[in-house]
């Protein structure tokens, strides 16, 4: 049914215990940031509302809150590099070294020791987020060609059904990018833009695969999350009768925002250790196929703008010419 061991996976996260405690107050803050800017903002919208009458208090009450929201919202945005770097590459990095059978330090030790292989292989946060960025546009461009093999086929109604085929696809895909940085992280890159143009083309070549055991997990995911979020409505509720207007339409909004905090601190890193076993039994010996390295050459700018960019890595100039997997990323 899928390749990867629910076990395995939770065993991982256990035994970095502080990393999913760090991601815990990390998200954990990040929500009641949200929550106490959109009671401020909406106790601000209050105030204001005062001034006029009952619709004009409801309708600057609702501002107000939208405002401290979407204030919070884009400070985090703009600090969603950071988060990769210190917080999502740097789990992975611990559970990467435990799958290679190494020993990793205990409490906060661990965070430290993270951001150092984090640092070691991608440099600083704003390379590992560029990376990132290309790396996920390509796995999107791989997602489209599976998409259009399938579209090829003569079943009546098929363009309705990949219009919903489409859009899990792409929520399935959705932790592949993070898992390519576990394998750069595992091969101990020297030229993590070259390490990333191989690493996909051998997602690519195991496209059909990845894209099974990530829709079985998406499927996990989101059915974890929506429990999550139903108990979350009690505590939310409460917390919106405790706002100023009528916010009862808050208690959903900050149930999600509780849901998506405890999703991005233990269930995102459960779905990432899966996603992880599965590449790298998948991949294991295989050696790159340069027809999907031409396929993604012509389907994905991206995937150029990588081999651009191991040209000029710091390390010296990317090798040109097929290899297998070991030798171009170390390992």
């Amino acid at each position: 049914m899928w390749d990867f061991s629910i076990g395995q996976s939770l065993g991982l996260l256990r035994r970095t215990a502080p990393f999913v405690l760090f991601r815990a107050v990390v998200y954990f803050g990040i929500a009641l940031a949200l929550i106490l800017a959109t009671g401020t903002g909406a106790g601000v919208g209050y105030g204001v509302g005062g001034f006029g009458d009952a619709d004009f208090q409801a309708q600057s009450t609702a501002w107000g809150a939208i405002g401290g929201f979407g204030l919070t919202a884009g400070i985090v945005f703009f600090f969603r590099d950071w988060l990769l770097y210190i917080v999502k590459a740097g789990h992975i990095a611990v559970m990467v070294e435990l799958m290679q059978g190494r020993d990793i330090p205990a409490g906060r030790a661990q965070i430290a020791h993270a951001r150092q292989v984090v640092a070691a292989r991608f440099g600083t946060a704003n390379a590992l987020f560029g990376l990132d960025r290309l790396v996920h546009g390509v796995v999107l461009a791989v997602t489209g060609l599976m998409q259009g093999l399938l579209s090829i086929l003569p079943v009546p109604g098929l363009d309705r059904l990949m219009a919903l085929v489409r859009a899990y696809l792409r929520l399935a895909v959705g932790l592949v990018d993070e898992v390519i940085l576990a394998h750069l992280i595992a091969r101990k890159v020297q030229n993590p833009w070259q390490g990333a143009q191989q690493a996909l083309v051998l997602y690519g070549q195991n496209a059909r695969p990845m894209l099974v055991n990530a829709a079985w997990l998406t499927a996990i995911v989101w059915g974890l999350s929506l429990a999550v979020f139903l108990v979350m409505l009690a505590p939310a509720a409460a917390l919106a009768w405790a706002m100023p207007g009528q916010m009862s339409a808050g208690g959903v909004v900050f149930a999600i925002v509780l849901a998506w905090a405890i999703k991005a601190a233990v269930i995102e890193p459960f779905a990432v250790a899966c996603m992880m076993q599965v590449f790298f039994k998948l991949t294991q010996g295989q050696v790159p196929n340069p027809a999907w390295e031409e396929k993604l050459s012509r389907a994905s700018g991206k995937f150029q703008e990588l081999g651009k960019r191991a040209m000029t890595w710091a390390s010296g100039p990317a090798k040109s010419g097929p290899a297998r997997t070991d030798q171009i990323l170390g390992a």
